[in-house]
């Protein structure tokens, strides 16, 4: 692009913050509401005192308030979440108030939720009128209905057109990364690395491709999970169904070993165990403020289960999300280095909110492959989460990753919620009693 045309492009996106002034203005208009809100209150209050209050008029008093309030909470919505999705982000990331909407809000979640605001407000009128039916004409009763009614078949028809719509938008931005991966690879190398759902050969069908050049920009696959994963080697992409939800194709496409809850970890099994921590954890609070979580134990302690489940929920959240082994995390990187992209990787990795790291410690790296992992972790570093999970506590992660390791534990440990679990191995309790019976 030429310099003129990115100065011009520069400044028209600029122009956003001409809507500012409009977002200080509804702030404006949400006093006049807190002022209008506490003199009905106030109004309220003395006619109570004085006797002059009966009970419609209490009725109608509270109702005014609600009603009130629920106009605030529109303008909440629509001050917050439009200046995020149309001038700046505001960076609440970390806060303990920040709305939980607020992490995945898009135009089409602005849009519902205010029909949904609206639809509650037009209730609250509908219901004052119904309430003060003695003083209110048919004519009023007739069309305030229909005009409820029309806000709920608006409301519902919004609803349903921007769950396809945003279905849609993904399958296409899919089908397109499909598309450019195939022009650039006659091999037919699979999904480009800047989409959300990496690429993956099986074995066959890799013997009989033709290698790509070293300089090739096709995508670098993970290896294929083990057999018994949660979606086999031989499933493809293209193969979803197009009636799942957004959050089972995110599910499906972090390619977790199998599919747990954390509802279902047993916090019993373990004899060290913070339950709190895990309850904190499950909020996610940690993906959107960019921090990340090691779970430490020896083996069959439940760590996989749990940087799992906190997959899981961060897919069913809105979030992207890929899991790999640590040796499946190294094949990648290398093979990335190795065809001279590895700032591009790094790069693509960026559009996932949450990478998850497994059974780090159970084999050693060389000094290049650790520098690798270095360069993900420092990458990674306040910008996005890692789970990690791993036999040994990061003291002794120089057995792993030698020089690297504390250089990489720094950075890793400094915003990071350390989980230690204690304990016998779960597999080989359940192993043994099936041997005792």
């Amino acid at each position: 692009m030429s310099q003129p045309s990115t100065t011009l492009g520069y400044a028209l996106f600029a122009t956003r913050w001409l809507q500012a002034p409009l977002y200080f203005g509804l702030v404006a208009a949400q006093g006049v509401y807190v002022y209008k809100f506490f003199n009905e209150l106030w109004n309220l209050i003395l006619r109570c005192v004085t006797g002059q209050a009966n009970e419609t008029y209490v009725m109608l008093a509270v109702l005014k308030l609600v009603d009130v309030v629920m106009i605030a909470n529109l303008l909440i919505m629509v001050i917050v979440g439009g200046y995020e999705t149309f001038v700046s982000r505001i960076g609440l990331q970390g806060h303990r108030d920040q709305p939980e909407w607020l992490s995945h809000v898009n135009s089409n979640v602005l849009k519902v939720k205010l029909a949904t605001a609206i639809v509650g407000i037009s209730s609250v009128h509908l219901l004052q009128m119904f309430v003060d039916v003695h003083h209110t004409s048919q004519h009023a009763l007739l069309w305030g209905t229909v005009i409820h009614m029309a806000f709920i078949a608006s409301a519902a028809i919004l609803a349903y057109m921007s769950g396809p719509m945003a279905e849609h938008g993904d399958r296409s931005h899919k089908g397109h990364g499909h598309a450019s991966a195939h022009g650039q690879d006659g091999a037919g190398g699979g999904y480009s690395a800047s989409t959300s759902v990496p690429a993956e050969f099986s074995a066959s069908a890799a013997a009989v491709r033709a290698p790509a050049p070293a300089a090739s920009t096709a995508p670098i696959p993970i290896p294929a999970q083990p057999t018994g994963s949660y979606l086999s080697s031989s499933e493809s992409y293209d193969s979803y169904d197009p009636y799942e939800t957004g959050a089972e194709t995110r599910i499906r496409a972090a390619r977790f070993p199998s599919r747990k809850q954390l509802e279902e970890f047993d916090e019993d099994h373990p004899r060290d165990f913070d339950r709190e921590v895990l309850a904190r954890l499950g909020k996610l609070d940690f993906v959107a403020s960019r921090r990340n979580v090691v779970f430490v134990g020896p083996p069959g302690t439940g760590k996989t289960h749990l940087a799992v489940g906190l997959g899981v929920r961060a897919c069913q959240a809105g979030h992207q999300v890929l899991f790999a082994t640590a040796a499946q995390w190294a094949a990648r990187l290398t093979e990335a280095r190795a065809a001279g992209r590895l700032a591009e990787e790094l790069a693509a990795l960026d559009a996932h909110p949450l990478l998850i790291v497994d059974e780090v410690g159970y084999t050693p790296f060389d000094a290049d492959t650790a520098h690798l992992f270095f360069q993900l972790v420092a990458h990674r570093y306040e910008r996005s989460s890692l789970i990690v999970t791993g036999d040994r506590p990061l003291g002794r992660w120089d057995e792993i990753f030698g020089g690297a390791a504390p250089a990489m534990v720094d950075r890793l440990a400094h915003h990071a919620e350390i989980v230690r679990l204690e304990g016998d191995s779960y597999r080989m309790r359940r192993a043994t009693s099936a041997w005792a019976e």
